[in-house]
């Protein structure tokens, strides 16, 4: 396995020798496009870290978890993971930190623990895909796009507390 990435890089270059391709300046022409990419989408997710760190510092990520708390249960989701479902849409690191206490609290072989392991492995970072995706491709009318991911993440949450009682 430690030799997957020279392996790696060697087959990018003999496919570049042999397709005649300068992969230098490919690369370098890759790394600009890179760049400008991180301007690009460096004001959405300054917007999303900020909204999170606001909810954070404000307490209002605990009001609005304890308020959804009972009918994330009619769905099957334990309230333990309520904070986990909702802050998961918008910060991978932050998710990470609340799995972590989860752990922490219950056990990670506990039912709110694999609960909580299987929501962070079955979600995504809806916003943050979201604003380095459309960014990237110039597109500023998103449509129903994030309101089917959101919901998405909500069915794959119900999903796995279920399969996670069941099992």
């Amino acid at each position: 396995m430690s030799y997957a990435v020279p392996i790696l890089l060697i087959a990018t270059l003999v496919a570049g020798l042999v397709k005649r391709v300068n992969v230098y300046d490919g690369f370098v022409l890759g790394a600009r496009k890179s760049f400008d990419l991180s301007l690009t989408i460096f004001p959405y997710l300054a917007a999303i870290f900020i909204m999170v760190n606001a909810l954070h510092a404000s307490g209002l990520d605990v009001y609005v978890t304890r308020l959804l708390a009972p009918p994330f249960r009619l769905l099957g989701i334990p309230a333990e993971v309520v904070q986990l479902v909702l802050l998961r849409p918008f910060s991978g690191s932050g998710s990470l930190a609340i799995l972590t206490d989860v752990y922490n609290r219950y056990g990670v072989d506990s039912y709110v623990g694999r609960c909580a392991s299987v929501i962070m492995g079955s979600s995504e970072t809806v916003f943050y895909v979201a604003s380095v995706y459309f960014a990237g491709t110039k597109v500023r009318h998103t449509g129903w796009a994030i309101p089917i991911a959101l919901f998405c993440n909500l069915l794959g949450a119900v999903a796995a507390c279920l399969l996670c009682r069941v099992m």
